[in-house]
């Protein structure tokens, strides 16, 4: 059977780095942790930017690196595409000759090498910019651009490197949709693609898998519902602090308060919430709120909240001054961020039947 995928087995002594890790073909695989934790070494002997002191790298069966038998395929050869968080777009060429580079270097002339650039222009909706100077593009126009650049090489694996981070409110929720629709519908979509990032709502539209580096190891991998429903180490448990809750996208009910209203269905209940871009009734969706945004009550509440949850309380937290409230119900475990003279107030204890709720306004949801 032939090989397939993104197998890494690297150590590195002066970052203490030691790694061992696949990437199946078709994934997305996003890698979360804390500054230092090893993210960028990652990606550096990946592309082959960096030689690890022992180790391989095996890309559907080809060593790119394999120290022990001294193979060290060149960055340029390694078929490994870089979206990094700034653009770098060569100033002095046009959009259309920035995504024309890659091919014009694997050999690709003229018109060959032109249509490829229209190709992937087209894909990023971004090919009425194709005559323009990259100093005249916004920001997340130039990272369109700079996707499309990196895809147009058809790389293998391709290496997302915070591509969100410096973009805008308005430009990242774009980012992504576009991310989604190039890595889950192209044809020529990459093998599978490593997801850098620090951002919750990147891993939970664009990746299959969660893993999670601090100082230089491997301390969790998974789904990525399973490992942000369940953290087993510090870093994903504080980038867990939200309320998740995975279902199925649907649209809400007429006549909602805010609008557009849509839903997340799990079994017979609809989680209200705004979504920031695309929405795609009946596939995977994710609905995500603060625990500072859940009101808990004795008796159901009247009035606005368009979610509430019947609820038990199944543990009480000491956070620095807040109090943590955590219950399971219909859709799952959720928490809640209280007072201690809340919490006094309302009697809580493990076991009370309350009802949590927060409002539509309050409450993200995505597409994955």
């Amino acid at each position: 059977m032939t090989e397939r995928g993104l197998r890494v087995t690297a150590a590195v002594a002066a970052r203490d780095f030691r790694i061992d890790l696949e990437v199946a073909a078709g994934e997305v695989l996003a890698v979360l942790g804390p500054n230092g934790a090893g993210k960028s070494t990652l990606l550096d002997v990946i592309a082959g930017l960096l030689i690890p002191d022992t180790g391989s790298v095996r890309l559907d069966g080809r060593s790119l690196t394999d120290t022990a038998n001294g193979v060290a395929v060149p960055p340029h050869r390694r078929e490994v595409g870089l979206l990094a968080q700034e653009p770098l777009l060569f100033p002095h060429l046009s959009v259309a000759a920035n995504v024309a580079f890659g091919p014009r270097g694997q050999g690709l002339r003229g018109r060959a090498a032109d249509e490829i650039a229209r190709e992937w222009l087209r894909a990023v909706d971004a090919q009425e910019w194709a005559r323009r100077s990259p100093d005249t593009l916004s920001g997340g126009q130039a990272q369109r651009v700079a996707l499309a650049r990196a895809l147009a090489v058809r790389p293998r694996v391709l290496l997302l490197d915070e591509p969100m981070a410096a973009l805008d409110v308005t430009a990242a929720p774009a980012m992504r949709t576009l991310l989604r629709r190039v890595l889950r519908t192209s044809p020529t979509a990459p093998t599978c693609t490593i997801l850098v990032t620090h951002d919750i709502i990147d891993a939970l539209t664009l990746a299959d898998r969660l893993l999670v580096l601090e100082s230089g190891r491997v301390v969790e991998s998974g789904p990525v519902a399973e490992v942000l429903a369940r953290p087993r180490s510090t870093f994903a448990a504080q980038i867990a602090g939200m309320n998740l809750i995975v279902g199925t996208a649907a649209n809400g009910a007429a006549g909602a308060a805010i609008e557009p209203n849509h839903a997340v269905a799990v079994g017979d209940v609809l989680v209200h919430g705004r979504a920031e871009a695309e929405w795609l009734p009946g596939g995977s969706a994710a609905a995500v709120f603060s625990p500072t945004a859940v009101a808990v009550y004795r008796e159901r509440p009247e009035g606005s909240p368009r979610n509430v949850f019947h609820v038990r309380v199944t543990e009480l937290s000491d956070r620095g001054g807040t109090v943590r409230v955590g219950a399971d119900g219909p859709v799952g475990g959720l928490v809640a961020d209280l007072t201690p003279g809340a919490v006094a107030d309302l009697g809580l204890a493990p076991g009370a039947q309350v009802y949590f709720s927060v409002k539509a306004a309050e409450v993200q949801v995505y597409s994955r």
